[in-house]
């Protein structure tokens, strides 16, 4: 990795801790991030030559692998007739057109530019369509960096041992209230507590930022519930679980619960589909929201060729259910033949090993977890070729392009790793 630890060198001569987002830092796992060259299909290859079986893809959006000739070549036709506008497209039309063509109950869609602007804009709808300023988010649940969010938030911030954030104002904080996942009791204490001034509560219906934790039975239908009680808005955010990770386009499709604001980003160069609420939304009404680069035309291209080849191949959720299912069993079976003391979770196309001998169905389950041992298993994994989120706390991602000789050579690799204890 000479070539990788070379340009980590010069990294950090110019960018904070050598890297543009803290979760790629490998600070976790104490190891020099790999520094990546191209990828293709279920491989990527690092500027040593080497190349692995990934399970990151880009932190969920390549669900057809990468580089996937349908949205290639939908790129290399849209860069060609510019890279940005700042002005309306037809390809963004066709991408709202085509969502709430594929997705019940979306009416409206506002493009923005990333999961954290669209969690953001989502938060503001609440608050003005409300007139409250408080909010309900779940300790472990990470929606992005917004000063209001950054508290006891999951991904790379709970993997880095800073649950929050300096420069955030108290003054700002003070409106947001922390309830437990899957603990509906500790939601409604707080709606009581605060009654008539919570705007809304945010989740992530599969809690895929500490490690992958399902919700509980009645668990989203208790939170519509209470909310619909309290004159609350529920706001599913799906940056990470959405887009057919779940084994529906969008997880409050499988639950069968609508929230009233759901947020994605990634596969679709971010979005946030709501329903009626978005009338309230700058032009038409008085909640402002703005991007100048929003819907690119690039994104959109991208964005449009994927959605409109899941929907020509629905048969895609099937298939990554299917290999993740294997993947998970595969994996409990290595962990109980060398009595590794791991729990695997797996909905959908997401799959998370915890370095505990328990099951994991909170935050407080997830904490437990050896943290010092998923470092070790995340460098024998590397050596041997495959590439996992350099943290306990995220998920491993699957994608149509993992081949079944792919998922032999990752549970070989999980044998091999486990029976080094």
């Amino acid at each position: 990795m000479e070539r990788s630890q070379e340009l980590f060198d010069r990294a950090q001569k110019v960018l904070p801790g050598g890297v543009n987002s803290p979760v790629r830092a490998f600070r976790a796992v104490e190891l020099c991030p790999r520094f990546i060259e191209r990828a293709d299909g279920a491989y990527i290859y690092d500027a040593d030559g080497k190349h692995y079986i990934d399970y990151v893809c880009s932190w969920g959006p390549m669900l057809l692998g990468h580089n996937h000739p349908a949205v290639r070549e939908a790129v290399e036709r849209a860069v060609k007739d510019g890279l940005s506008f700042g002005a309306p497209t037809q390809r963004e039309v066709e991408m709202a057109e085509l969502m709430v063509e594929m997705v019940p109950n979306i009416e409206m869609v506002r493009m923005v530019n990333s999961g954290t602007e669209a969690v953001m804009s989502a938060l503001r709808l609440a608050r003005g369509a409300t007139g409250r300023d408080k909010l309900i988010k779940f300790e472990g649940c990470y929606h992005g960096h917004s000063d209001c969010l950054l508290v006891n938030a999951g991904s790379s911030a709970l993997a880095g041992g800073h649950p929050s954030s300096a420069g955030v104002p108290e003054d700002i904080v003070k409106h947001t209230l922390t309830a437990q996942y899957n603990d509906l009791a500790s939601v409604e204490v707080l709606l009581e507590e605060y009654h008539g001034q919570v705007a809304c509560v945010i989740v992530e219906p599969v809690a895929a930022n500490m490690g992958v934790v399902g919700p509980a039975p009645g668990f989203l239908e208790g939170l519509r519930a209470l909310c619909d009680k309290h004159g609350a808005l529920l706001i599913f955010d799906e940056v990470q679980c959405g887009m057919g990770r779940s084994g529906k386009l969008f997880a409050y499709q499988k639950f069968d619960v609508m929230p009233d604001i759901c947020t994605a980003a990634k596969a679709l160069g971010g979005g946030f589909p709501i329903g009626a609420l978005m009338e309230q939304v700058a032009p038409c009404g008085p909640v402002y929201q703005a991007g100048t680069l929003s819907g690119n035309p690039v994104a959109m291209a991208a964005g449009l060729a994927q959605l409109r080849y899941i929907q020509a191949h629905p048969e895609v959720y099937a298939a990554l259910e299917k290999y993740a299912k294997e993947l998970a069993e595969g994996m409990r079976r290595a962990a109980a033949k060398h009595g590794a003391g791991v729990a695997v979770n797996q909905i959908g196309s997401l799959v998370a090993p915890f370095f505990t001998p328990s099951a994991v169905t909170t935050f407080l389950d997830a904490k437990g977890s050896d943290v010092g041992r998923y470092a070790r298993y995340f460098k024998g994994m590397l050596e041997r070729g495959v590439y996992l989120a350099p943290a306990q706390f995220e998920a491993m991602f699957v994608s149509t392009a993992h081949t079944r000789e792919d998922l032999e050579c990752t549970l070989e690799a999980v044998d091999e790793v486990f029976a080094e204890g």
